[in-house]
C-alpha cells in the first residue's frame, strides 16, 4: 500500500519593520532562524529577505515538515523570544498560505 504524500506547510510572511530598528531586527531574526534550523528537526527551511531598495520590507519564505512542526515551532522558546523583542519594531505582518509545487534545495557548506 502506499503511503500517503506528505504534506509540507510552506508560509510567506510578509513585515514592515520600523525602519529606526532594522539593524536590531535583522540581528533578531536571524538568531532566531538560527536556532529554528537547528534545534527544530521539522523545520526544513527559513530564508530571510528584504526589498531591493526597502530594507524595512522584510519576507520569510518557511518550510516545515508537516502541521504538527509548524505548531512546535510557535511554541519553541527561541521563537517565543524573537517574537517578543521584536513586537515593538513590527509595523505591520501578514502570513501568505501557499500550495508547494517544488521544493529543492542544494547544500553548501558555505551557505549563510
Amino acid at each position: 500500500m502506499a503511503k500517503p504524500p506528505i504534506e509540507r506547510i510552506v508560509r510567506i510572511a510578509e513585515l514592515e519593520i520600523d525602519p529606526d530598528r532594522i539593524d536590531s531586527f535583522r540581528a533578531l531574526l536571524a538568531e532566531e532562524i538560527e536556532a529554528s534550523v537547528q534545534n527544530e528537526p521539522g523545520v526544513l527551511f527559513l530564508h530571510a529577505v528584504a526589498l531591493k531598495g526597502a530594507p524595512e520590507m522584510v519576507r520569510v519564505i518557511e518550510c516545515y515538515a508537516d502541521q504538527s512542526a509548524y505548531r512546535a515551532h510557535l511554541t519553541a522558546r527561541h521563537f517565543l523570544k524573537y517574537k517578543a523583542q521584536t513586537a515593538h519594531m513590527v509595523r505591520s505582518l501578514q502570513l501568505i498560505e501557499t500550495e508547494p509545487i517544488a521544493l529543492r534545495a542544494k547544500s553548501s557548506p558555505n551557505s549563510d
